[in-house]
């Protein structure tokens, strides 16, 4: 099974943190059972301490479940691979090295070829609209221009999947918009896999082709939406009409209810189409 083929499954994953000197254990995820597709764009979301990160952690193989699996093409994941790409919060990049250099580190650590790896290289700086910046330093580049790096060092090594950790946290609003308009590009052109964790609700819906959205602790997945909007934007190009639609706004503002108190958030699972 090629890397773009692999599936990723979760199977009942609890996340058990040891007791403290002066307290007790924390549960932070409790049963959570996730299918990812080749082509899903996931959007978890919850209040702090739900335990997003905690998930993120598990898929990137930096943190065992205390109990549970997780399968990357029917294989457990054990530790981190190049079969994942993570873009965090703050970009991460190493400050001595250019854009390009950068981009291509992980194919570097691989052994690949100086050309063969520059070639990877450009192609995914282009993608991310950086294809005039191979020379620069990183701290020449404005924070938007930054995770586009960090975006195009994650694909350098071809994963099955991204997870990406509250990566436009940090960014100023119009930045913020652009780079989800970036990330729905890559998604089309790439087809992977996308875990993307957030607490924007409008953020969520406007990149997911599906929703979940966790419990506080311990975290489970109490409901899961199927939504379109980002294939709206694809067709349209406008952002901002589907942004102020009816549905968009009502679906919002549900999300909004669950996540502040609906009593719904403490039931069973649900999926929902919109």
């Amino acid at each position: 099974m090629t890397a773009s083929m692999a599936k990723l499954s979760v199977r009942g994953a609890n996340v058990t943190y040891p007791a403290l000197q002066h307290g007790g254990s924390v549960v932070a995820l409790k049963d959570v059972n996730l299918e990812i597709n080749p082509g899903d764009f996931v959007v978890a979301l919850g209040a702090s301490g739900c335990g997003k990160t905690t998930l993120l952690n598990l898929l990137a193989g930096f943190l065992s479940p205390t109990q549970g699996e997780l399968l990357l093409g029917g294989k457990p994941i054990v530790g981190p691979g190049s079969d994942r790409g993570v873009v965090f919060q703050k970009h991460a990049l190493l400050p001595w090295l250019n854009v390009m250099e950068n981009t291509e580190f992980g194919l570097k650590l691989q052994g690949v070829a100086k050309s063969k790896r520059r070639e990877i290289a450009e192609k995914n700086l282009e993608l991310v609209g950086l294809q005039d910046f191979h020379q620069h330093m990183i701290y020449q580049l404005s924070g938007g221009m930054q995770q586009r790096v960090g975006i195009a060092r994650a694909l350098t090594c071809d994963p099955a999947m991204l997870l990406m950790d509250e990566p436009m946290a940090a960014l100023d609003a119009l930045t913020r918009e652009t780079i989800q308009e970036l990330l729905l590009d890559v998604w089309q052109h790439t087809h992977k896999m996308f875990f993307f964790i957030t607490h924007s609700v409008e953020e969520a819906l406007f990149l997911g082709s599906r929703l979940i959205v966790m419990s506080p602790r311990p975290g489970r997945i109490t409901h899961t939406y199927e939504l379109d909007f980002n294939q709206r934007f694809l067709t349209t190009r406008d952002a901002r009409t589907i942004k102020s639609s009816e549905d968009f706004i009502r679906m919002r503002e549900t999300i909004l209810g669950i996540i502040y108190g609906d009593e719904r958030a403490a039931g069973e699972p649900e999926l929902i189409h919109v």
